[in-house]
């Protein structure tokens, strides 16, 4: 079953390629999505994809970029509301 997850990764995540590293993961693991910064200094994903895939994508995005640091993840799964794009971007902060 598809499941959409969202993320709340705190730590050292903004002006270190997080975003970036987050979309390079996601699209080798071929899941639809997005990711953003957040004003609070937080990056937020929605990612939708198999349970199984999901947790793997989880793994890669706690190790992080070179130059970041993953505090904690906050995951919520949400099983209705947002329409699920297609494929994976980056958007604008919010």
């Amino acid at each position: 079953m598809v499941l959409a997850h969202r993320l709340r990764i705190h730590g050292r995540v903004q002006g270190v390629g997080f975003r970036a590293y987050v979309y390079r993961e996601a699209r080798l693991a071929e899941v639809d999505g997005w990711v953003r910064n957040r004003r609070d200094g937080t990056v937020e994903a929605m990612v939708w994809g198999k349970a199984a895939v999901i947790d793997s994508l989880l793994e890669r995005i706690e190790e992080g970029p070179r130059f970041g640091r993953v505090d904690r993840v906050d995951v919520t799964v949400e099983t209705g509301g947002e329409e699920r794009p297609d494929g994976f971007d980056i958007r604008q902060d919010r």
